[in-house]
């Protein structure tokens, strides 16, 4: 087993340290530190937005890796929903994904649902799923902003 990178120090105490190493990783365009949070096993999956599912943290790995060959991913969890059990937790996940085009910084909504078991290394995730989110989930969050006077 390869050492494990100081970056994932806490990875696996939880589904929630595990996620945050997870979305850490995207935002570093860390492929080694993204693998850690899975579990590695032939039936994890992945799907990205309009993207195919992809089985297997072989094929995941690639996907991961062509997605970091144009830079890190700017994604981050504004809102999270979770349901846990001893040995499974699920996450509902709004993310807020940057992008820089020629035109500017856009931002864009997308919902992800993140699947978690207890293995014996600690918690890893089985499951990615993410969707293009819309414009009621932007607003919504918008809305739940606390305001000062």
């Amino acid at each position: 087993m390869s050492p494990v990178p100081s970056g994932a120090a806490n990875l696996g105490g939880s589904p929630d340290d595990t996620e945050s190493a997870f979305y850490d990783a995207l935002q570093r365009g860390d492929i080694d530190l993204l693998m850690q949070c899975w579990a590695d096993d032939d039936d994890v999956l992945c799907v990205h937005p309009g993207g195919p599912r992809m089985l297997g943290a072989h094929a995941i790995r690639a996907a991961f890796e062509a997605m970091f060959a144009h830079g890190a991913v700017h994604a981050r969890p504004l809102q999270v929903h979770r349901v846990s059990g001893v040995s499974s937790a699920v996450h509902s996940v709004i993310e807020q994904v940057e992008m820089v085009l020629p035109d500017g910084v856009h931002r864009a909504m997308v919902l992800a649902t993140n699947v978690y078991h207890r293995v014996p290394e600690g918690w890893r995730m089985v499951a990615h799923h993410a969707s293009p989110g819309t414009a009621p989930e932007a607003d919504m969050l918008q809305a739940q902003k606390p305001r000062l006077h």
